[in-house]
Order: structure tokens, then C-alpha cells, then sequence
């Protein structure tokens, strides 16, 4: 094991991370219902592909790091987690980005007026279903696992291996779900975003 970087202090820990957590997801909500039109000078959609690219990134390097932790290499373990959670913050100013220069996309608005009609319903058929479904998940699993990923970080941080390693097993997996259905959401909506 590694030894601890920082120093323990749960009480101020709980509240930094609960407050920095609250704030993320307050700006990411306030911020995803403001759209403005601006000409950046290229297609705002590339901050949409740039997130699954990042997102791409994130799954595998969860899995390496959980790789690198099954084989007892905890310091490749440590920069790998690392580097994911520097990863997740540059996709979470991307993703706050696309939505504010590029507003919404309807999943089957074909003709990208802003409306699904029965037609382009149609046109989807069942994807729609399975679109819903990856999407309903996703959002509420991205939504809540912020403090996941930094109280699991705080834990290994100060050397609290036997929570860190607790807290891992719940974070870990939701996390690479979000990381993957974030990819999948995005070649699913992607033949809907507009000029």
C-alpha cells in the first residue's frame, strides 16, 4: 500500500466534497437550460464527440486501473485513477459547453426542428425505447456519483484503504457504466444534432 498523502480530517473532507458536489451539479442543471447563440467559428457538436472521446478514455482507464490494482501496482493504480478523475473534470466543462452553445437534441428528430413527430417516431421505432432506457439510467448515475469518486478518492488519499476499498466497489462500476453509456448515448443521438 501507498503511504497517505494527505492528512485525515472526515469532517472538513465530508463537507468540502459535499459542497464542491452540490455546486457541480446545480451549475450543471442551471447551466444545461441556457442556450446561447454564439458563432464559435466551428460545429459545437465536436464538444459532443470530444465528451465521448473523453468518456472513452475514462473506461479504459478504469479498467486499467483496476488491472493495476488487482496485480498490487498501486502507484500505476493511483495515477490512472488520477488522470480518470482529471479526465472527468475537462469532459465536465466540455459537456457544460456543447450544452450551452448547442441546446438540445431530440433522439429521432430527423428533420431538426425541435419536434419528434409520429412519422420520425416511427422512423426509430424501437431504439427509442432502448435510447430512453440508457439515458434514463445514465443521467441519475451521473448525477450522484461525484461525491463517489472523491470521497473514494479522499479515502485512498489518507491512507484509509479498508473504506477505500469498500467505497471502490460501489464507485467503480457505476462510474464505468456512466463512462460507457455516456459513449453509447452519444453515437445513438449523434445522426440527430442539427447545423
Amino acid at each position: 500500500m501507498l503511504a497517505p498523502v494527505w492528512k485525515r480530517n472526515d469532517k472538513k473532507a465530508r463537507a468540502l466534497i459535499m459542497v464542491f458536489s452540490i455546486i457541480v451539479f446545480t451549475a450543471v442543471v442551471l447551466l444545461s437550460r441556457v442556450r446561447w447563440a454564439v458563432d464559435l467559428g466551428f460545429d459545437v457538436h465536436l464538444f459532443a464527440l470530444t465528451n465521448a472521446i473523453i468518456n472513452s478514455c475514462v473506461a479504459i482507464l478504469l479498467i486499467a486501473a483496476l488491472g493495476a490494482v488487482k496485480n498490487r501496482n498501486y502507484e500505476l493504480h493511483k495515477k490512472l485513477m488520477l488522470t480518470a478523475i482529471i479526465f472527468s473534470v475537462v469532459f465536465l466543462v466540455s459537456y457544460i459547453a456543447h450544452h450551452l452553445f448547442a441546446g438540445d437534441t431530440r433522439f429521432g428528430d430527423a428533420d431538426h426542428d425541435g419536434i419528434v413527430s409520429d412519422s420520425e417516431k416511427e422512423a426509430v421505432g424501437s431504439s427509442l425505447m432502448i435510447y430512453r432506457l440508457i439515458l434514463f439510467t445514465h443521467i441519475p448515475l451521473a448525477g450522484i456519483i461525484l461525491p463517489f469518486i472523491l470521497f473514494t478518492a479522499y479515502r485512498a488519499m489518507t491512507g484509509d484503504w479498508l473504506r477505500h476499498k469498500k467505497l471502490a466497489r460501489i464507485t467503480w462500476p457505476i462510474w464505468l457504466y456512466v463512462a460507457i453509456s455516456g459513449v453509447v448515448v452519444y453515437y445513438m443521438i449523434r445522426p440527430y444534432y442539427g447545423e
